[in-house]
């Protein structure tokens, strides 16, 4: 991990470009966005690394991997149509 850079402790918290930053959640262990200040875990991409998993997963971790998604819809009218005509 290589540190923050341009982090400044202020006391708001932790401040980097302007932005106050919040320390990383459980679930962005593994993440290669995770940068230390301080003997503290920040992300290197987003301010509040909590919001971003409340919702399921962050968009920007690189440790998990999407899930496949399921195979595309037939529609059965046109798929009867196709082996009809021996498609």
């Amino acid at each position: 991990m290589t540190p923050l850079q341009n982090a400044v402790k202020t006391a708001e918290g932790v401040m980097v470009n302007g932005f106050v930053i919040s320390p990383c959640v459980e679930q962005c262990t593994g993440c290669e966005r995770v940068r230390e200040f301080d003997e503290e875990k920040f992300c290197s991409s987003y301010p509040d690394p909590a919001y971003k998993w409340s919702g399921g997963r962050c968009n920007f971790a690189t440790h998990v991997k999407a899930q496949a998604t399921a195979t595309a819809k037939v529609n059965p009218l046109k798929a009867s149509k196709r082996a009809a005509k021996g498609r």
